[in-house]
């Protein structure tokens, strides 16, 4: 008798196949053919995740197109792009330091005649420069990290890991940004100057360029420093943002040889998204001598910077998508310990004019520069916030910019306060353009008009160019 047909033996039967599914054994029915029940269908589990991936890959590169001519007609409108290198003048790394005002002004005004006006003037009339207000992300309802394309290049080549976004490209142009890669200056040995040799840090050649002048943790530091991890857009599901799944991004994709590249971001801790800030990679350079990190300033260490960094920034302050995504857990005593010891020995770059108190050795610098030393530590007020020998005083300053304008929103950044922001160091400034937290201030130039509206000092002419020649000596 087959027990499967009736009775006390079928229900058996039964139970017991139905267990065995359960546990994933394969089982047949007997049955008067002899008949084996046939397999089901398989159906990939993520199957549907990537059919809606392919579906927002389709939807988001029709839009790029929109995107880009969109913060390019923004960016043409505020300022002057075109290369317009000072003569003489040059970073670190050798790369032309750009000159010129870069923001345009209303048809007919100038300078002098804004200066003279009052915040209360200048804002009822509309008068405040498009340059001086916030600047949006290229896509700022979407957000995210952004790397330039040279960037992205240098370490496909290297690594064969791909930075690239299907749905936006870096939009400032690449003589308006960091020299790359940067040179790389160590506290401790001061005797060698650029120690990456002109080459980019990576996985790939990092112990071969660094293993000779570091210790054992400071070299396991800066392994994790470059080594890549998930990231909100850069990761293995299906809400990334580039097309293959990524291996992650490393701290040094953003800062590039522990200085910055300019890539570019948002503020991880404000909301709405509209109210978020864009953020300018700062550098790295003398990180041991700050206080203050994050975008809001609000850690008080190197090693709650990184730890913060890897667990939050990296997710938009997300916790839920950073375990969805892989976070990478760092252990505090030995993995941040060392990545934070490394971290604390990037100097700033030489500036050979400067004498032990940071200022102008009378003997090396020209009648100009000295002039504009005079103006930083007098009429010009810079040194209240940037005072020597680092050129920061390590607190938070609220310029209250909003004095001047009305809010509005540009190209979905509501633009109604910048709150307090960080004092950064000044030494070595010309070699970390753009300049303010987000960016906004493309040369120097733009700077020094920037500080002498935003604080009503009355520079002439004369002393702003004084003063730049300062700037550009530190």
């Amino acid at each position: 008798m087959n027990p499967t047909k009736t009775g006390r033996g079928t229900s058996l039967t039964v139970g017991v196949l139905a267990l065995m599914a359960t546990l994933g054994i394969a089982a047949y029915a007997e049955d008067a053919a002899d008949k084996a029940v046939p397999n089901p269908v398989r159906v990939p589990v993520n199957s549907v995740a990537s059919e809606k991936f392919q579906q927002v890959v389709v939807k988001m590169r029709e839009a790029q197109p929109g995107i880009q001519k969109r913060q390019l007609d923004l960016l043409k409108m505020r300022y002057d792009l075109e290369d317009h290198p000072t003569p003489e003048v040059a970073m670190s790394g050798g790369k032309p330091v750009q000159g010129g005002v870069r923001v345009r002004l209303a048809k007919g005004q100038t300078w002098e005649r804004l200066a003279e006006m009052t915040p209360e003037e200048i804002r009822e009339q509309a008068l405040f420069p498009a340059g001086f207000l916030p600047l949006p992300h290229p896509n700022h309802p979407e957000g995210g990290m952004l790397f330039p394309k040279f960037h992205i290049d240098e370490i496909k080549k290297q690594e064969a890991r791909d930075l690239t976004r299907f749905d936006l490209e870096f939009d400032l142009p690449e003589h308006l940004i960091p020299v790359f890669p940067p040179p790389m200056f160590l506290t401790t040995r001061p005797d060698l100057g650029d120690v990456s040799g002109g080459k980019l840090l990576t996985i790939d050649n990092y112990h071969e360029l660094l293993a000779s002048v570091l210790n054992p943790k400071q070299i396991e530091g800066v392994r994790l420093l470059v080594t890549p991890f998930m990231q909100q857009q850069f990761n293995q599901t299906d809400d990334r943002r580039s097309l293959r799944p990524s291996r992650g991004v490393a701290c040094f994709d953003c800062h590039a040889n522990g200085h910055t590249n300019g890539a570019t971001h948002l503020a991880g801790d404000i909301r709405p998204q509209e109210f978020r800030h864009r953020v300018d990679t700062p550098t790295l350079r003398g990180v041991n001598i700050q206080r203050l990190f994050g975008s809001q300033r609000a850690l008080k260490s190197v090693e709650d910077f990184t730890e913060f960094e890897q667990r939050a920034a990296y997710f938009d302050g997300d916790p839920v998508l950073a375990t969805k995504k892989g976070v990478n857990i760092l252990e505090r005593a030995s993995q941040v310990h060392f990545m934070a010891e490394f971290q604390q020995l990037l100097d700033f770059p030489p500036a050979p004019k400067l004498n032990v108190f940071g200022k102008l050795d009378p003997k090396l610098a020209t009648e100009t520069e000295l002039s504009g030393q005079t103006l930083f530590f007098g009429k010009a007020q810079c040194a209240v916030c940037h005072p020597a020998p680092y050129y920061t005083d390590n607190l938070m300053h609220n310029l209250k910019v909003e004095r001047f304008f009305e809010p509005q929103t540009i190209n979905g950044r509501h633009a109604a306060m910048d709150g307090p922001i960080k004092t950064f160091p000044l030494r070595g400034v010309k070699d970390s353009p753009p300049y303010l937290h987000d960016g906004r201030l493309l040369t120097l130039d733009d700077s020094v008009e920037f500080f002498n509206l935003i604080l009503e000092l009355g520079l002439t002419a004369t002393e702003k160019t004084e003063l730049l020649a300062f700037l550009r000596v530190l």
